[in-house]
């Protein structure tokens, strides 16, 4: 340290170029501030933590620049600043690894829209509502009465499902019916009876199994993406209550079993 003061020049003209580079310095550290928060400002899901964080490593930088630049005009060698900044921002890389990649994400969900507040989103084993968007996370309300809070970088590296983006979702059900010759427009009549079932998308009534004592159908339906559990319910209901009361014994469930296993051919 010592070697290094004994290389600065020090002068009347040095002395009055580190005043205006440091007037200028401070000058331009204050608007590059005000052009921060106003780019931070076109994000409002972002928290004030973020867009103050971002404000300051613009204005830090800033700094940094023109403190490099006032000691060139002692003569000094600036490479100790230099590395002080490299350590710095190695340091500051490592440390807001995480919240950058966040932040970046949050940018990305901003302008593009794969997800707003209210939509029914589906990532993992996580199933919810979405109640708030902000620079770090994606706050969802699950079914179970869970607050999850998702990464944003998490939308952008794993596949989710927006069940709420073409305002429907499709459900359906099976009816295994003992009797031959099931009416499948009493079927079709008790689901679109439904409270909650649309009008507008058509129900499919698709045979499975038909046999002389033994008939199984699915049944698809929509209905609004965040009342999938309730009007399915309703319609297992529907549809049995309208089986019995013409006197065939049926099973209605809104879980069909897999498949049975199949032998393997024998040669």
């Amino acid at each position: 340290m010592a070697e290094w003061w004994s290389t600065l020049d020090i002068n009347g003209w040095s002395i009055a170029g580190i005043v205006v580079t440091l007037l200028a310095t401070w000058i331009l550290a204050r608007l590059s501030r005000r052009g921060a928060r106003a780019a931070m400002a076109r994000v409002p899901s972002l928290d004030d933590g973020v867009r103050l964080l971002a404000e300051r490593v613009v204005g830090y930088t800033v700094w940094l620049i023109g403190i490099g630049i006032a000691l060139s005009f002692l003569g000094g060698s600036v490479q100790p600043i230099l590395a002080i900044a490299l350590v710095v921002a190695v340091v500051l890389v490592f440390v807001l690894r995480g919240i950058a990649d966040n932040f970046a994400a949050s940018v990305v969900l901003q302008t593009r829209h794969p997800v707003g507040v209210g939509d029914e989103l589906e990532v993992g084993d996580v199933v919810g509502v979405v109640t708030e968007l902000n620079g770090r996370s994606v706050i969802v309300r699950s079914y179970d009465g869970r607050t999850v809070h998702l990464p944003n970088s998490q939308l952008l590296t794993e596949a989710f499902s927006n069940n709420s983006a073409h305002g429907a979702r499709r459900s359906e059900i099976e009816v295994r019916a003992a009797a031959s010759g099931t009416p499948r427009e009493l079927i079709v009549e008790a689901v679109s009876g439904t409270h909650g079932v649309h009008r507008r998308e058509t129900i499919q009534l698709r045979p499975i199994t038909i046999g002389p004592d033994r008939e199984v159908y699915r049944v698809r339906f929509w209905h609004h993406p965040a009342n999938g559990v309730a009007v399915t319910a309703a319609v297992v209901d529907a549809v049995a209550t309208a089986l019995a009361e013409r006197g065939i014994g049926a099973v209605v469930t809104s879980e069909p079993p897999p498949p049975p296993l199949v032998a393997p051919t024998e040669f």
